[in-house]
């Protein structure tokens, strides 16, 4: 692929039927059940980017399935329906938000501010519920080629939750975007002396049946280590760990954000690819080099066309295991 080149935009999972599912019984898009047993209200969000059907499928597969929890509540959401609703697979990045990206507006002065949008409206809506959450889990998937990754954030007890699931087993810590804050970046879930906990999974790549696949173990992982669901559901995959590579945990040291319409990667980085030796030219930004700052550089999630504002890669090292 020639850098900077678009991947080929073939749609091989069919857009789910939501009309079904619509209203919620929660919150319009949302749904939750309450077991008779206690446990924690896990929030499983799918739809943050209205293009990113892979876990609506999935969600709506559950759904009319039954999946029900035997601990606690379990909330399942279609965050941005009015951009999916757009969804058209011979054009299928447009509906990616309607007026501004619905994963940047995570932060109370936005949330609480006179500003005006289709996603930041919505995102309103579901902030009460997302304010209950113990446990969250943010799914999505990638245009640009990658290896499927866990985003957890700054805090630790997100990054020993990411590191326990082991699907997908590469765990990054990291500061977010210079343009807004994640759901995973709002404040309950990065309260110091707080437990709620929020992870966002980049399944693989948009529009594929193995991302759907990948999102499924991610989440039966997730509701199985909170006692949500037991092993025999029969609704999603039992977690099968015997094939799991080490989980690996990286922090990242450097955010790249794109200053100039001349942002060019000088070879077509894979997310997950490790750049051997430090310094190592990488990029230009106009007449910026952009080079590795150490040894065993970690590409998290390169985007090979960024806008300026734009997030163009994560650089990040890994974390020696304890002990």
């Amino acid at each position: 692929m020639p850098r900077g080149t678009a991947p080929r935009l073939d749609v091989r999972v069919g857009a789910p039927d939501l009309g079904p599912w619509r209203e919620g019984n929660a919150l319009p898009g949302a749904w939750s059940f309450t077991a008779p047993a206690a446990g924690p209200h896990v929030c499983v969000v799918a739809l943050t980017h209205g293009n990113e059907i892979a876990g609506a499928v999935a969600m709506e597969r559950w759904l009319r399935q039954g999946l029900r929890p035997v601990r606690g509540r379990l909330s399942l959401v279609f965050a941005n329906l009015a951009a999916f609703a757009r969804f058209d697979p011979e054009d299928p990045t447009a509906s990616r938000f309607l007026d501004e990206d619905m994963n940047r507006l995570w932060d109370t002065d936005t949330l609480e501010s006179g500003r005006r949008s289709c996603e930041l409206a919505r995102a309103r809506v579901l902030r009460p519920l997302f304010d209950t959450a113990d446990v969250l889990l943010d799914l999505h998937s990638m245009l640009w080629p990658s290896d499927p990754v866990i985003l957890a954030g700054t805090m630790p007890r997100a990054r020993r939750m990411g590191l326990a699931l082991g699907h997908p087993p590469l765990v990054v810590a990291d500061q977010g975007h210079t343009a807004g804050a994640r759901l995973i970046d709002y404040a309950p879930f990065r309260a110091p002396r707080g437990k709620a906990t929020a992870i966002l999974v980049e399944a693989g790549s948009h529009w594929e049946a193995a991302t759907v696949a990948s999102m499924e173990e991610a989440t039966a992982r997730l509701l199985h280590l909170t006692g949500t669901l037991d092993a025999g559901d029969g609704v999603l995959p039992r977690p099968d760990r015997a094939a799991d590579p080490p989980a690996r945990l990286v922090e990242v040291t450097r955010t790249i954000t794109v200053r100039t319409p001349g942002f060019v990667f000088l070879r077509p980085f894979r997310g997950g690819a490790v750049v051997p030796q430090r310094n190592t030219l990488i990029a230009l930004d106009g007449e910026e080099e952009i080079r590795t700052p150490h040894d065993d550089c970690v590409m998290v999630m390169p985007s090979l066309r960024a806008l300026p504002g734009h997030t163009a890669v994560r650089l990040a090292r890994f974390v020696p295991e304890e002990g």
